[in-house]
């Protein structure tokens, strides 16, 4: 078998699945949004006889000289600059695949993966399609409905890999599109809203303080699939929390779940061959559980999973320096806010004026609106940040709560721009690109803390990609 190449001591179970014309291990790299799995990473992974996934989110592009292009944005306006990031996105998308496509020595397989709700992400994936040709074997695709996909993946005869949370959104997902191109759907990611790193599809049905089991998901999910007539031969790829595969022994060969995958995230960013810089590597090594915070500040509007470094914590005390007003005097709104705004048509409760004073005492001297009727207190420097980071806004999503910027029609989403959210393209390169991380979103998975347990990664040890797949394959 010319692709699965690892002869030593092999998981009981496991076996090759076929995919994209060849044998593969059933063993996925996740894409991991901006610079953070590129074609070093994900080529490797490829060779190692597993799919590999090129992150199509704002990848880098580079110069003749090989360095890294900076993604500038100069233009004026928002739709001048979106349209920069768009071409950014899919030159550089592009000569990720290439080069992954090259490391592979065609071995393995090769994905991509594009945020449904990025900004342009119909005109980034058809860019990209239209030059890997031959190159791609499929595209997953999350963080959203993504009900264009098959659609997509069918004009350029390639898989397509929906990544979903719940049976629920399957369904809807199969029935308003799916259906129609079943044939290309090569697995159904299953990325768990409550374990996997990066956005995910928590619902407003779903408590994020209480997770639950993913197996009865899983089983849900494949039972919907049967219902919908998808055979048992499209694997569910587990997304989210899977370190050893011995912990997931009794999911393969298993009849209530069907063919089973593996999709591995976090473990992928401490081998050798990850673009994320050496700070990034390090603060993995030192996680503990808990670590890793499920939140909602994302400007995107879905739960996210990130490290509680200094930046997480400051958008948390953010929001814990918010109050209520309304524009009249009403209900327990009976007093006039008198620090931290002009005018005096913001009323606020007693007990809220005493907070708000109580944070301008402190140097949080600057209230700023938010879209739900409340106020937030800032220091004046993080006031200057956030207004600059809003007017600096280059569209990188479909919607943004932070800027209130909408990719198509009026192109505002005619909501107030959120000062308790982030800019996220620009945290996200800059993390990705050798910023501090203590000043920057970093998403992890929340096993992430299990490098600190592993033996595997003691004494600084960090291994290939080529290691890492044939220590996974032991079961390890």
């Amino acid at each position: 078998m010319a692709t699965a190449a690892f002869n030593g001591p092999k998981f009981k179970g496991l076996s090759p699945i076929r995919y994209g014309g060849r044998e593969v291990w059933p063993l996925i790299e996740g894409g991991k949004g901006v610079s953070a799995t590129n074609h070093a990473s994900s080529g490797a992974w490829a060779a190692a006889g597993g799919i590999g996934t090129v992150s199509a989110v704002n990848a880098d592009s580079y110069d003749a000289e090989g360095k890294i292009v900076p993604q500038v944005y100069d233009q004026l306006t928002r739709k001048e600059r979106h349209e920069q990031l768009i071409r950014y996105a899919i030159d550089g998308a592009v000569e990720q695949v290439r080069r992954a496509y090259d490391v592979s020595g065609g071995q393995g397989a090769i994905n991509i993966n594009v945020l449904w709700e990025m900004g342009g992400a119909q005109a980034v994936l058809e860019g990209v399609l239209e030059k890997t040709r031959g190159m791609v074997s499929g595209v997953t695709c999350g963080a959203g409905m993504p009900y264009k996909l098959a659609e997509i993946a069918q004009r350029f005869n390639v898989s397509y890999l929906p990544i979903i949370s719940s049976a629920r959104a399957f369904r809807a997902l199969w029935k308003r599109s799916y259906h129609k191109v079943a044939d290309l759907m090569a697995a159904v990611v299953y990325e768990d809203p409550w374990l996997a790193g990066g956005h995910n599809g928590l619902s407003n049905a779903e408590d994020p303080l209480k997770p639950e089991a993913p197996y009865p998901r899983v089983k849900a999910l494949r039972e919907t699939m049967r219902a919908e007539g998808v055979s048992d031969e499209v694997p569910i790829v587990m997304a989210g929390g899977v370190w050893f595969l011995r912990e997931w022994d009794d999911w393969i060969d298993n009849d209530e779940l069907g063919k089973i995958a593996f999709q591995f995230g976090t473990r992928p960013l401490l081998t050798h061959e990850s673009p994320i810089p050496q700070g990034w590597k390090d603060r993995l090594r030192e996680l503990e559980p808990g670590d890793v915070l499920l939140h909602r500040f994302s400007p995107t509007g879905f739960y996210s999973s990130a490290v509680r470094t200094p930046f997480l914590q400051n958008l948390e005390a953010r929001s814990e320096r918010q109050i209520p007003y309304s524009k009249v005097e009403a209900g327990e709104h009976t007093v006039r806010l008198d620090v931290g705004v002009r005018g005096k048509n913001f009323w606020v409760a007693p007990a809220d004026l005493e907070r708000a004073r109580g944070w301008v005492a402190r140097g949080y001297t600057d209230g700023l609106r938010t879209p739900d009727d409340t106020i937030v207190f800032v220091a004046p420097p993080e006031r200057a940040t956030i207004q600059q980071d809003q007017k600096d806004c280059m569209g990188c999503l479909s919607h943004c709560g932070f800027s209130s910027w909408k990719d198509h029609d009026d192109y505002t989403t005619g909501r107030l721009a959120d000062p308790r959210s982030f800019c996220i393209q620009k945290t996200l390169q800059d993390i990705a690109h050798g910023a501090p991380v203590d000043d920057n979103l970093m998403f992890a998975g929340h096993a992430a803390y299990r490098f600190k347990q592993d033996p595997f990664y003691s004494n600084n040890f960090t291994p290939t990609v080529k290691q890492l797949v044939e220590r996974i394959l032991t079961g390890d």
